[in-house]
């Protein structure tokens, strides 16, 4: 084998390996975050009130789910965010957050999928950026005390979030 096609057998061997981990890391529904990470604070521009804060959610788990109205794992996932809004545990709570997107069609994705739950907009991405978004849509699961105990990547099931919320309870 010449040596340039060794690296080129190199580099697509790295490749296939990276997107391997990512698929599996995706069809896991996450992994675990370091525990004691502080979440960072939410952005504070409401598109579906309550406004909430990290401090008014305090004592209960949390999921914060990261969206977009462009984002299409973000429309499949949007039913079940519906349903697990109206099935949650006494004292969890669940969080919309809008990320990098335009506010006329965040609006028109709450209403289309009837969401209920708090929505807030972050508008040029800064707060999905802090708490290290991988992609959309992605959901952070908080304890008790406001830190990120874990990460589910992709779009998810009533069921995963279910198994999330349990997991810190």
């Amino acid at each position: 084998m010449r040596p340039g096609r060794r690296i080129s057998a190199a580099a697509f061997v790295a490749v296939a390996l990276v997107a391997a981990f990512v698929l599996l890391e995706a069809l896991s529904g996450g992994g675990a975050e370091p525990r004691g990470r502080a979440a960072p604070a939410l952005p504070r521009e409401v598109l579906k009130p309550p406004r909430v804060s990290l401090a008014s959610l305090r004592g209960h788990p949390v999921l914060v789910n990261f969206w977009a109205s462009w984002c299409g794992p973000c429309k499949r996932e949007a039913r079940h965010l519906a349903e697990v809004s109206h099935r949650l545990p006494r004292g969890a709570a669940l969080v919309g957050v809008d990320w990098n997107d335009g506010t006329s069609g965040a609006r028109s994705f709450i209403r289309r999928y009837g969401w209920s739950f708090p929505n807030l907009r972050d508008g040029d991405g800064t707060v999905g950026n802090d708490f290290g978004l991988s992609g959309l849509p992605n959901t952070f699961v908080l304890d008790s005390r406001g830190r990120i105990v874990r990460r589910l990547i992709g779009p998810q099931t009533v069921s995963s979030f279910e198994r999330a919320l349990r997991s810190v309870e």
